[in-house]
């Protein structure tokens, strides 16, 4: 095999794309990535990177470029992932997405035969997400919003994010110039210097309600008082405005210290005919509109019944079990996040559900406290982070008996990894959904039904279950 150099320049033919959406290409069985090249493209590729099995490259020159590149995508969303699928047409992400989902539970699962049905896509797959976290830095001394290249921190300035909630860009727009306005000062990361981070905007859906989050590196912010006297006159819908201090030198975007400068410390949204109180830290889909058909997905595997004990687990602000509640005698969650749960719990009153209960602490560690208390679940919904199942959580779930498990992933792989286990212990996967929440990315969310074929009783024997 030839030896690769930095800036060398090869005619290359892209050949597939990376579950990150980079295009693939091979010279001499050796593979490189790259960025803003898809399948079927022949280009001259610049080397940026040599690895020892594998390298990164660049276009430095298109030769024939694919019949399903969109041409006018800004190349800033791909520089920075915003939109890292954007240069493919949507019809042809919602194709490659299904085909991760199959490649993935036939790598690491070695299933065939199970039934992944088409990608479900959206109408309009824009402007959709009801959540922004946008880094602030100074830019040849100009206060900037934008978003970090990819493996960086290096800020893009950018005004339209493109797949942001169009008033949320607006506000972020506004924000910033009132910023410069009054000499509020950036960070800097590498100094450690300067006030302001982050801004982080939460908008519902539906209700159109909005909270405005300032993360600062500390609480003493000059010109408070005008700054958010001209946001709320600008913008009626906000209810919600909170000072977030972080002084951390990692990359979490939320510190620990929290105050409300501003209305009530959430805001409230609508999904699938049920309200719901969303506060700062509080997981909820960015997605609303593609989230409710996840999680009508979800209940129709379910196939539910109204004497049915639920298992609501990684449960949130209870989007998932609450929905549901008036179809079954009793919803059980947990979720590791305090103001989640009470956020949760609130969320029941405020639908006048009574038969829904949640609980702080982990689903690993939950899980079998429930069991050894006498909790006899018929159906559980997961709806674990990217990193997926705990092994715990999975034998305390399996132990259930329960007749279904469904399993809601934002990690195809980890899905997989998962299913492997479930099926070591005695369910197995009967049909998986993957569902578009993130169009313009190379992010897929799927919901996975498994049945119970098989248990082990006290005499160790293998029992089928009818």
């Amino acid at each position: 095999m030839q030896e690769f150099k930095k800036n060398q320049i090869y005619e290359v033919e892209i050949i597939d794309l990376s579950h990150e959406g980079l295009g693939i290409a091979k010279i001499d069985s050796f593979i490189f990535f790259v960025e803003n090249a898809l399948p079927e493209e022949r280009i001259n590729m610049r080397i940026t990177k040599i690895g020892k099995t594998f390298g990164f490259g660049r276009v430095e020159h298109f030769i024939k470029k694919s019949i399903h590149r969109v041409e006018s995508l800004d190349l800033d969303y791909l520089r920075t992932g915003i939109a890292d699928l954007g240069h493919l047409q949507y019809t042809e992400q919602l194709k490659f997405k299904k085909n991760q989902v199959i490649h993935l539970l036939r790598k690491i699962a070695k299933r065939e035969a199970v039934g992944v049905y088409d990608t479900i896509g959206m109408g309009s797959p824009l402007s959709y997400r009801n959540k922004a976290q946008v880094p602030v830095r100074e830019i040849n001394g100009r206060l900037e919003t934008g978003f970090f290249r990819k493996n960086s921190h290096d800020l893009i300035p950018i005004e339209n994010f493109y797949i942001q909630n169009s008033e949320i860009d607006r506000l972020i727009l506004f924000v910033r110039d009132l910023l410069r306005e009054h000499g509020v000062i950036a960070y800097d990361e590498k100094r450690r210097t300067g006030l302001i981070r982050n801004l982080v905007v939460r908008r519902g859906h539906y209700s159109g309600q909005i909270m405005l989050i300032f993360v600062l590196t500390s609480k003493n912010f000059p010109k408070l008082e005008e700054i958010k006297t001209s946001i709320c006159a600008k913008f009626p819908n906000i209810k919600s405005i909170l000072l977030n201090v972080n002084t951390s030198n990692g990359n979490s975007i939320l510190g620990q210290e929290m105050h409300t400068i501003f209305g009530q410390d959430y805001i409230t949204d609508s999904m699938l005919d049920k309200t719901f109180q969303i506060s700062a830290r509080a997981f909820y889909q960015v997605n609303t509109e593609q989230a409710e058909k996840l999680y009508q997905i979800a209940y129709e595997y379910a196939e539910l019944r109204n004497t049915d004990t639920i298992i609501d687990a990684y449960s949130g602000i209870g989007t998932i079990g609450l929905a549901i509640a008036d179809e079954v005698q009793k919803v059980y969650g947990m979720e590791v996040v305090r103001q989640a749960v009470e956020d949760a719990n609130n969320n029941a009153q405020v639908n006048n559900i009574d038969n829904a209960n949640y609980q702080v602490g982990s689903a690993e560690e939950v899980m079998p406290e429930w069991i050894d208390n006498g909790i006899k679940p018929d159906v559980i919904f997961v709806d674990p982070p990217r990193k997926g199942l705990d092994e715990a959580f999975i034998n305390a779930a399996t132990a259930t008996g329960a007749r279904s498990i469904i399993y809601i992933s934002c990690n195809p792989a980890t899905f997989a990894r998962d299913v492997v286990r479930f099926e070591e212990m005695g369910y197995q996967l009967e049909k998986v959904q993957p569902v578009d929440l993130f169009p313009q990315t190379h992010h897929i969310e799927c919901v996975g039904k498994f049945i119970l074929k098989r248990r082990k009783g006290k005499n160790h024997n293998v029992q089928e279950e009818n």
